[in-house]
């Protein structure tokens, strides 16, 4: 930094796709920190260091970080530029690398400073890079063909309909830098982000259907290729500079998904560039009926391995078991139903580590079941059809009484999500309250949305819609998002129940658009530590309704033992 003249640069957790999730060589927040949460940065000055981390985070970042060298930041309570103007009182400089970092960030960022002296700069060299001597190799997982059945559509109509739509707002070309954005579009499949199926790649569709793919040639076989056709032509991606310098006007560009570096180069070769939305991230998140019915077919498979761990859980000595254990014996029953890859990490929570909303075990944390205690299991699954989501908290033995209220209040909330009728037009902001009434009513709340979009055989946290406070977005029907209210008490316990849930059509008075939504999880909700007398009669017609359609479409996939275990964990509440 000191040779490079610079008083502060920012870390992001993102890499030049803005992915939740990134591949090790574009790991630099948890090298260089120790924090391997899913969202954060930090911004590091000569003397000192803040990782910005929100509230699922605020736990976790201590057991992480070395609190000598790195002070946790409250975000986005305190934003980069409130905390640059009180580390650099001065002024100064501060360095960032441009293809890690969108244009609506930067700006963010510069309005923030501005008057403070301090200036905001892009490096040609990213200086986490310079020290980082095993950095690993960039990935080039093998790429899959994804079944148009499957999608729906092909790849061809996609970027027709995509492409009528530039020639329609006047534009010569999209830039695309969003895998899921690209893989959806192309119907791919990669394996370069564990957990995540995308092809890590930049493109450019132009207003013609063609689409240049910048991504590594040694991803795509023969099958593949001949899969993309012949008007997808694939690149080096040391080639996309010069292929953007080289594009003619006006070209469309999302100023909330691309690089700031990508802004760059079309401003130098461009004197009209269109900001606007991915073209691909709506039509994604709005689901077909294939798409739909490739998820519903995931879910039974997925619902009989959740059903299985459970009924064997059931079995067991809590004392005899540990986390990993259960981890271990959940990803078995999910192979022998065919997934891929699992869709994230599993979550698995005993006491207090299920206080930790993103917990992950690990051989040093892995804690041994105890009665008595909560255990919160947070897993999915990918299948080649479709992604899984699902949070099923539990009591080990003897149900503890401190717990019975919170997670009555957290089951009515999310019940209150799936039982939601709305008009047209209404964004998850509107909704997001609906989840936490009854935990407020007890002075409670949790530090994250309510839900988050999902993927068809993609990535398990999905863009633009979700359920939340900050969530403008209307919500439109085929848009698949998680239902997952919560409660966190540090130290104790905590207490999470999640369904994926898909926006759909409902019954109305004429000339009225009303939606609502289809539950796609099928598994037990514990009722154990539910307070029956705090629900009311509608609440429970709703979980009594929910528990008959998991019997009906699970028991013919189930053996006898299960099967019986099953009958008993549904059995009518009313």
């Amino acid at each position: 930094m000191r040779a490079e003249g610079l008083d502060a640069f920012v870390v992001p957790r993102a890499d030049a796709h803005q992915g939740e999730y990134v591949a090790e060589a574009d790991a630099r927040l948890a090298w260089l920190t120790g924090f391997t949460g899913s969202a954060g940065f930090a911004i590091v000055t000569m003397d000192r260091a803040g990782v910005f981390i929100d509230g699922r985070y605020r736990t976790q970042v201590k057991s992480q970080v070395d609190l000598a060298h790195f002070t946790p930041v409250h975000w986005p309570e305190t934003a980069p530029s409130d905390w640059l103007r009180e580390a650099l009182p001065a002024g100064g400089t501060a360095g960032f690398d441009p293809w890690l970092h969108t244009r609506k960030e930067i700006e963010a960022i510069t309005r923030g400073i501005a008057g403070s002296g301090i200036e905001l700069v892009p490096v040609p060299a990213n200086p986490v890079d310079a020290i980082w001597s095993d950095r690993p190799a960039p990935p080039v997982g093998p790429t899959r063909a994804h079944d148009d059945a499957l999608a729906g559509e092909t790849s061809a109509e996609k970027r027709t309909r995509l492409a009528e739509q530039l020639r329609r707002e006047g534009q010569a070309a999209a830039f695309l830098s969003l895998p899921d954005s690209i893989s959806w579009l192309l119907n791919i499949r990669g394996s370069d982000v564990p957990k995540n199926p995308v092809v890590q790649s930049f493109a450019i569709l132009a207003d013609d259907g063609r689409l240049t793919l910048f991504a590594d040639p040694a991803k795509f076989d023969d099958r593949v290729i001949a899969h993309l056709g012949g008007d997808v032509s694939i690149r080096p991606p040391d080639t996309l500079s010069d292929a953007l310098l080289d594009l003619v006007d006006p070209v469309r560009i999302d100023p909330a998904s691309a690089p700031e570096a990508a802004f760059r180069l079309l401003e130098r070769a461009c004197s009209v560039i269109a900001p606007a939305a991915d073209p691909a991230i709506l039509p994604k998140a709005r689901k077909n009926r294939a798409e739909l019915e490739g998820m519903r077919a995931a879910h039974r498979r997925d619902g009989v391995a959740m059903v299985r761990l459970l009924a064997w859980l059931d079995g067991q000595d809590p004392a005899d078991l540990t986390e990993i254990d259960v981890v271990t014996k959940l990803e078995s029953f999910r192979r022998d139903e065919g997934i891929t890859d699992i869709s994230f990490d599993t979550i698995c929570g005993a006491g207090p580590n299920a206080a930790l909303p993103h917990y992950r075990v690990t051989e040093t944390s892995n804690r041994r079941l105890s009665a008595g205690e909560l255990l919160l299991i947070d897993s999915g699954g990918q299948y080649a059809d479709g992604t899984t989501d699902i949070t099923r908290t539990l009591p080990l033995g003897e149900v503890p009484p401190e717990a019975i209220a919170p997670y009555t209040a957290v089951l009515r909330g999310m019940i209150a999500i799936s039982r939601a009728q709305f008009p047209k037009g209404v964004a998850g902001a509107h909704l997001d309250a609906l989840a936490r009434q009854f935990l407020w009513s007890l002075g409670l709340d949790y530090d994250h949305g309510t839900g988050h979009g999902v993927g068809a055989a993609l990535c398990v946290h999905e863009g633009p819609a979700r359920i939340s406070r900050i969530s403008d977005l209307p919500l439109e029907p085929g848009m698949i998002l998680s239902d997952e209210p919560g409660y966190y008490r540090e130290g104790a316990f905590g207490i999470r129940i999640e369904n994926l849930i898909v926006v759909a059509e409902v019954e109305a008075e004429p000339g009225r658009r009303m939606l609502g939504f289809e539950t796609l999880t099928l598994c037990p909700i514990d009722t154990r530590l539910v307070d029956l007398a705090a629900l009311s009669r509608d609440e429970i017609a709703w979980l009594d309704a929910y528990h008959a359609q998991v019997r009906r479409e699970l028991v013919p996939h189930l053996d006898g033992t299960t099967r019986d275990w099953l009958d008993r964990a549904t059995a009518p509440l009313g």
